[in-house]
């Protein structure tokens, strides 16, 4: 199969190209303005490789869904390929780091994760059509708008898509080296607000119960929660309260971020974070917050569908890693629902929401390659 490498090797320059036109399409999380955009230009480009597309407009903007059919068979099992168009990087950004590349590797905001990644699939797509290869099964994309801060309004939709796939495909950012991502953590998402009674803190200091010392006292607690070993963590990452250095403070708020494995880690936690009970008298508490997403286990599935990828990439030439990250994805929904998920197939590179983003120009070809055998193989 290194023609196939050899085939993309010679597009190179093609590939940096839209890859470019994609990071100089500034997408912030949030903006659906500028997220429409380039939802119009994959758009376009998908309709012209034959794809049936629409856009579909939720509260976190505009996001792609485009349907490829096969002509080898009936079946309505699809493969299902996910991304996102969105990033963290606000307006503006591209000014003071624009598209450039230096020592053989291309920077600019949003090129690792995941810009790169989304021209992968649509070169990969664009490359089997023109050497008159075949989709193994019928091809489902999503390029979502709201990943970064949690794809609260996508998705039912990806789980609604997920549900027809065979297997998926998460165009993440990979690890060091290339790896994919078969193991991703759950994450938590939760706030703390404490009640306490207001006072003057130097007349009657006595009269008040202070919301913050509570909130330190809980703090503690929560952070001991902290196993590294296990792979959990429980972090407070913001605090607020009080009004004024002279005043008992009556309120006080925290955002807590958990991290987890398993359900079973998850389970465990989440007791944990709901039987918490105030330590000063007067004091009350109150927990709101959920499950963000699922952990994307490494089921005996994946582990199949890693193996197959892990032997594309012997024929193609190189060796295919992998490994687990704490962050999640949009690939730990679909885990979750049972079907097998790669993720983190997105070229090799360094910095997600990094200043020194990054994707290796060497890798272009060898990636890609991957994901059209994966395409036509699955």
């Amino acid at each position: 199969m290194s023609n196939l490498v050899e085939y993309f090797s010679r597009r190179k320059e093609d590939i940096i190209k839209e890859i470019q036109h994609f990071i100089e399409l500034e997408t912030p999380s949030g903006n659906a303005g500028h997220i429409a955009v380039m939802v119009e230009d994959l758009a376009t480009l998908l309709k012209a490789l034959g794809a049936k597309v629409e856009i579909i407009t939720t509260e976190g903007g505009p996001s792609l869904h485009a349907q490829f059919q096969s002509s080898i068979t009936n079946s309505q099992e699809t493969l299902f390929i996910v991304g996102h168009c969105d990033t963290v990087w606000p307006l503006g950004t591209l000014k003071r780091r624009p598209f450039e590349i230096r020592e053989n590797r291309i920077y600019g905001p949003g090129v690792f994760d995941m810009k790169s990644g989304i021209v992968l699939v649509l070169e990969a797509i664009r490359g089997l059509k023109e050497l008159n290869r075949q989709f193994n099964r019928p091809l489902e994309i999503f390029f979502s708008c709201d990943e970064e801060q949690g794809s609260h309004s996508t998705r039912d939709l990806i789980e609604t898509m997920a549900k027809r796939a065979k297997a998926a495909l998460v165009l993440e950012p990979c690890l060091p080296g290339g790896r994919v991502k078969t193991a991703r953590k759950g994450i938590g998402q939760y706030e703390l607000s404490v009640m306490g009674c207001s006072a003057h803190a130097g007349v009657a200091p006595e009269k008040g119960v202070s919301a913050i010392e509570e909130l330190a006292h809980q703090t503690i607690k929560l952070h001991s929660l902290t196993d590294h070993k296990r792979g959990i963590s429980v972090n407070v990452g913001v605090i607020n309260g009080g009004t004024m250095s002279n005043v008992v403070a009556a309120k006080a708020f925290a955002e807590i971020d958990i991290r987890f494995w398993t359900k079973e880690q998850e389970k465990e936690i989440v007791a944990e974070l709901e039987s918490l009970k105030p330590i000063l008298p007067g004091a009350e508490i109150k927990l709101t917050g959920k499950i963000n997403r699922p952990p994307l286990e490494r089921s005996e599935k994946i582990a199949k569908l890693y193996e197959h990828a892990r032997i594309l990439s012997q024929e193609l030439g190189y060796e295919l890693g992998e490994g687990k990250t704490g962050g999640g994805s949009d690939g730990n929904f679909i885990a979750a629902l049972g079907i097998p998920v790669l993720d983190g197939l997105g070229p090799d590179g360094d910095g997600p929401h990094a200043e020194y983003e990054h994707v290796l120009i060497e890798n272009l070809a060898p990636r890609t390659a991957l994901v059209a055998r994966l395409i036509e193989t699955i």
